[in-house]
C-alpha cells in the first residue's frame, strides 16, 4: 500500500483521528538461539501535533517502537498504520518515500558531517525535500541563525544537537522523532535543546514523539506513556504543561 500523504487530514478536536494506530504490535529478534521479546502486543494511537514522552528504563522497547513508527524497523506481527496507510504492509520503496517526505529523525548523537558548516548541513536535507524550509529558516526557527556559517566542531553540544533538529525539520516534516535528543547534554545544554523542539511541535504543528530515561522531561509534553517488558504500563494526559526552562533534573 502506498503510504504516502501530503497533507494533513482534517480533525475534529473532541474526535481527532490518529495520525498513528498500532493494534497488537509485537517485535522479536532472534540473537543465535535466544529470542528477544522487544515488544509484547502494543496498542496504541497518537494524535495530530500531540508533544509525547516515551518513558521507560533501557530495554523497555521504546527505541524499537520508536523506530517501527519511523519505517526504520518492521513489526514482527501486528498492524501499524499511518493516516490510514498501512506501514506493515509497505515495501522498501514506500517506506523510503515515507522517511523522506513525512519524517523528521533526532537521535542522541548528532551525526553532523564536519567538513560543512550547519547552513550546508541543514542544506543536505532541502535540496531533496519537496517543499522545504530554507537552512536560514529551519536554523533560526532552533535560534542558530547567528551560526549559520559555523563548522560543527566551532559548536557547543547543545548547538550541534539544534543543528541536527534543524536538519531534522527542514524538510517540514508531519512527524519528529526523537530519541533520547538531550541525553548526551547537561541540563542547560539539554533544556536548549528542549526548547527548540517545543518549539517545532508549536509553530509548525508538527506531531512529536520524544523517547527519554529523564522523567523530569514528561512534564513538558501533552501525553506521557511509561513503557516496561515491551509493554504499555501507564498513558497519561498532562493537565498544565511546564515550559522547558522550568524544568530541573
Amino acid at each position: 500500500m502506498n503510504v504516502a500523504v501530503t497533507t494533513r487530514a482534517p480533525t475534529s478536536p473532541a474526535h481527532p483521528a490518529p495520525v498513528f494506530a498500532m493494534r497488537g504490535v509485537t517485535k522479536v529478534y532472534s540473537m543465535g538461539e535466544v529470542q528477544v521479546h522487544a515488544l509484547r502486543g502494543v496498542d496504541l494511537d497518537l494524535h495530530e501535533g500531540e508533544f509525547t514522552v516515551l518513558l521507560g528504563p533501557s530495554g523497555s522497547g521504546k527505541s524499537t517502537l520508536l523506530n517501527i513508527l519511523g519505517g526504520l524497523d518492521a513489526a514482527t506481527a501486528g498492524r501499524v498504520t499511518y493516516r490510514g496507510g498501512d506501514l506493515s504492509e509497505a515495501g522498501e520503496r514506500a517506506l523510503t518515500r515515507y522517511r523522506r517526505r513525512h519524517v523528521g529523525f533526532v537521535f542522541q548523537f548528532y551525526n553532523l558531517i564536519p567538513s560543512l558548516t550547519a547552513h550546508e548541513n541543514v542544506a543536505l536535507v532541502t535540496e531533496i525535500a519537496h517543499d522545504p524550509l530554507t537552512p536560514e529558516e529551519a536554523l533560526a526557527l532552533v535560534g542558530l541563525e547567528h551560526r549559520l556559517d559555523h563548522f560543527p566542531s566551532q559548536m557547543s553540544g547543545g548547538e550541534q544537537q539544534r543543528v541536527a533538529i534543524a536538519r531534522a525539520i527542514a524538510k517540514r516534516p508531519d512527524v519528529l522523532l526523537c530519541d533520547e535528543p538531550t541525553g548526551a547534554l547537561d541540563i542547560s545544554t539539554g533544556i536548549a535543546v528542549l526548547e527548540a523542539i517545543g518549539k517545532v511541535n508549536v509553530d509548525l504543528g508538527t506531531t512529536t514523539a520524544v523517547i527519554t530515561h529523564n522523567a523530569a522531561i514528561s512534564a513538558m509534553a501533552d501525553r506521557v506513556i511509561s513503557l516496561a517488558d515491551g509493554q504499555i504500563a501507564n498513558d497519561v494526559r498532562n493537565g498544565a504543561k511546564l515550559p522547558a526552562s522550568a524544568i530541573e533534573w
